[in-house]
């Protein structure tokens, strides 16, 4: 996957979760996880972004890891959405896999980042 193929998927998770959020109850806990999930996912790919003009691979490494801490903490959110029963799991699902996925992508750039593998970091970059 390259580099614009990441970004455009990273921008499109954040529009999904603004929907889902949309459809979240609006009780104290539903805000909560609302406001918590639109911060992570929308960091996912703000953090890819400013990762993709990193001056060093160090640097593309630790824009990296903040990326890959937001998509996990959007998959926790997500999870907490449908293992407290905000919504219809059927509603959840598919956000739920692709903040897997991109968990796994990310954390296999990262290692790849990290390792100085030139060959895995051009691959998201």
């Amino acid at each position: 996957m390259d580099k614009q193929e990441l970004q455009r998927r990273t921008k499109q998770f954040a529009l999904r979760v603004f929907k889902l959020v949309d459809a979240l109850p609006h009780t104290p806990v539903g805000r909560a996880v609302a406001s918590q999930l639109v911060c992570s996912a929308t960091s996912v790919g703000a953090n890819y972004r400013a990762a993709c003009r990193a001056r060093s691979r160090a640097e593309f490494a630790a824009e990296l890891r903040t990326v890959l801490e937001e998509a996990d903490g959007s998959l926790y959110w997500l999870e907490l959405i449908r293992d407290g029963e905000l919504m219809l799991d059927s509603k959840v699902s598919l956000l739920l896999t692709e903040a897997d996925e991109l968990t796994a992508i990310l954390a296999a750039g990262r290692k790849s980042a990290a390792s100085n593998r030139t060959s895995n970091i051009e691959h998201l970059t």
